[in-house]
């Protein structure tokens, strides 16, 4: 029988929905803290219990990242690989991917000094939208409607300790309705799409921050081009967040290596745990 296991370093809505559906469907489930497990260059596969499959879960970026590189050096099958993990978890390299495989996303310039940075603002022209390039939820994304804010949220920046910080990603603010896209894709399918509304007082829709969730209908096209992003990256299990550009059509802005699905799961008939479940099982049959 196959087994599979659910790391973690923080048990949200999203951990405890996949394992309690292993655990209906029959299959034998582990959860297990991602923060406890120690590996070494001398370790072996058979050295970890860690079953057929891992469905790897950590809320941290690099956590999970670097992780994922120790556990696939072991010969465990992880789901996502570290390869996707390492696009998705950077804005700029996914925004880089993106354009390489001609799919749509909003007109993005990287800039990697403060000078460098205004001088691609002032081209871009107001509003535009700056952002980190590793991060979630909302965090660190800031709206730039004139020069002397841009010339604040720069400056901050630039103060930084993190060399992150002084990678800029400038991106025009696309015109849109007050809502946005989140598509589940699972392996070949999307499972699940949902429309994500801001919350009063927030141009930013992640759910996180207050966003309203709603059903949206899969159409061909937006089939097409979320299966297209997920293929782009690597494919497995992701959120492939896409907005309604008034010119372009559907844009595809960001793709989520861990992505959550409560907003999703809250709204949708779709069995979006049982999908990545079985997904699961027909990677560790491989």
């Amino acid at each position: 029988m196959v087994e599979i296991c659910v790391l973690y370093d923080k048990v949200r809505f999203e951990e405890k929905a996949l394992y309690d559906k292993a655990l209906k469907m029959g299959i034998k489930a582990q959860i297990i803290d991602a923060k406890a497990i120690t590996i070494s260059t001398d370790s072996k596969k058979k050295d970890f219990l860690l079953g057929d499959v891992i469905l790897q879960r950590s809320v941290s970026h690099y956590r999970g990242l670097y992780l994922t590189a120790c556990l696939e050096f072991l010969g465990f099958s992880v789901i996502n690989k570290f390869k996707v993990g390492e696009i998705c978890g950077n804005k700029l390299v996914t925004s880089l991917v993106l354009a390489k495989h001609k799919i749509k996303t909003p007109k993005t310039t990287f800039a990697f000094s403060a000078e460098s940075a205004m001088e691609a603002i002032g081209k871009t022209g107001f509003p535009l939208v700056l952002k980190p390039i590793v991060g979630s939820w909302g965090r660190g994304v800031f709206p730039l409607r004139d020069e002397e804010v841009a010339n604040m949220i720069v400056e901050m920046r630039e103060e930084n300790d993190s060399p992150l910080a002084r990678i800029y990603y400038v991106q025009e603010m696309v015109k849109r309705p007050p809502r946005d896209l989140r598509c589940i894709v699972v392996g070949d399918r999307v499972v699940a799409a949902i429309y994500r509304y801001s919350a009063e007082n927030e141009w930013r829709t992640n759910v996180a921050r207050g966003g309203k969730a709603e059903p949206a209908p899969i159409t061909a096209e937006l089939e097409e081009i979320a299966l297209k992003a997920a293929k782009a990256v690597g494919g497995g299990i992701l959120g492939v967040d896409l907005m309604e550009d008034s010119e372009k059509g559907l844009v595809v802005h960001e793709v989520n290596n861990t992505v959550e699905f409560r907003g999703a799961a809250s709204v949708s008939n779709a069995d979006i745990a049982g999908a990545m479940v079985e997904y699961a099982i027909s990677v560790a049959k491989r």
